[in-house]
């Protein structure tokens, strides 16, 4: 089996309304979806969301010539031979274009044993994995935080036993938004933040007090994502755990984080880590600190699916909340792309399912992409 053509779909969707966080409105969303093809038929596919377009040149002039023609079973080899092209970009696209191609490879090596991702890499630690409800999100206008309590009311019918909203509107209207949710969800629900980089150090941690009584198990990002000193300073002053890393890409870059006692939970994301055998790596410095790791996706279909794959090889642990950690993320704002082979189903106890197919369980076909294609472009085995 031999690889004999790469792929990439340009897709994208203009979210009405626009997303909020603390430092930007989302009125664009753009992916690059990498479909890799083998000379008998078997297909994989991986994603990039932060930087499709430089990720596309990457893959397109340097990554395809070192694959076309090689055995996606040697995903080990081949990504060791991509990431050795880097150069001085060890922490950007580069990194989030190898990560695409490992998702795929994973994905085809996977489907051609006949088994799942989480059994090719050792066997699955869990068929359920504890989802949470990404959201809801900053709204414009003069109430930022007036239509949480509705998003939250429908996710809870839904089934989510946790939520994570965004905050960063100030200090003071933090406090008052996650107090208020903590009332409304009551003290059996998982209830996390999402700062988004928004803040420095010392704003952060007057929202952190101010949000005190809503329990929350984690806050996430809440300053610039290399800020190694404002993430210390966080970290230090404040009793709940601090979360990160999915803007990080090396393993270097989780070193030097974890190294200054900074994160608490962990959160690489498949996309930008160098795929399932970057995440790995993390996971595995991460265990020497004896840290929880737990994907981030905000994406497609493509890196949702490879997130909970890894999701059921981490070991649990106890956080505190209503389930042993890792829990796993769902984006729960309108997304055509999150949506492809169905809405997620949440079962009674808060939890998704791990389908025991080959590969991801993703069979995902380009004629459903069509509406959200933006380019596509094709290379082949010569």
């Amino acid at each position: 089996m031999k690889i004999v053509e790469v792929r990439g779909y340009h897709v994208g969707f203009s979210p009405n309304p626009a997303i909020g966080n603390s430092r930007t409105w989302i009125r664009r969303r753009d992916f690059l979806l990498v479909e890799i093809v083998t000379d008998n038929g078997i297909r994989g596919w991986g994603e990039v969301f932060s930087s499709p377009h430089a990720a596309a040149a990457l893959i397109q002039t340097k990554l395809t010539p070192l694959i076309l023609g090689q055995s996606p079973l040697a995903y080990r080899r081949l990504w060791e031979t991509m990431v050795a092209t880097h150069g001085y970009d060890r922490r950007g696209a580069s990194m989030m274009a190898v990560s695409a191609i490992d998702m795929a490879l994973h994905d085809i090596a996977a489907k051609s044993l006949g088994v799942s991702v989480a059994a090719m890499l050792g066997g699955a630690l869990r068929d359920r994995i504890f989802a949470y409800a990404s959201g809801p999100f900053i709204a414009e206008g003069t109430d930022p935080y007036g239509q949480y309590p509705g998003i939250v009311d429908e996710c809870l019918k839904r089934g989510y036993r946790a939520f994570k909203p965004r905050a960063g509107v100030g200090p003071r209207q933090d406090g008052e938004m996650a107090n208020a949710m903590r009332k409304q969800v009551g003290p059996d629900v998982g209830l996390m933040v999402d700062i988004n980089q928004g803040y420095t150090a010392r704003a952060a941690i007057d929202s952190a007090h101010r949000m005190a009584d809503a329990h929350l198990l984690w806050i996430e990002e809440p300053v610039q994502p290399e800020d190694i000193t404002g993430y210390a300073t966080v970290a230090a002053a404040v009793p709940t755990a601090i979360a990160g890393g999915e803007a990080l890409a090396s393993l270097a870059a989780f070193k030097d984080m974890l190294e200054a006692r900074t994160f608490s939970i962990v959160q690489p994301d498949l996309t930008v880590c160098g795929g399932y055998t970057g995440f790995m790596r993390i996971a595995a410095l991460c265990a020497a600190y004896d840290l929880p790791v737990m994907a981030h996706a905000f994406g497609t279909v493509v890196n949702q699916r490879a997130a909970l794959q890894v999701s059921s090889l981490l070991p649990a642990s106890r956080g505190g909340g209503p389930a042993a950690y890792p829990y796993i993320e769902y984006d729960v704002t309108p997304n055509p792309l999150l949506d492809l082979q169905g809405p997620v189903t949440i079962e009674s106890d808060g939890t998704v399912s791990l389908p025991d197919v080959p590969g991801t369980g993703l069979e995902l076909d380009a004629k459903n992409l069509e509406p959200w294609i933006t380019k596509t472009w094709s290379q082949t085995y010569q």
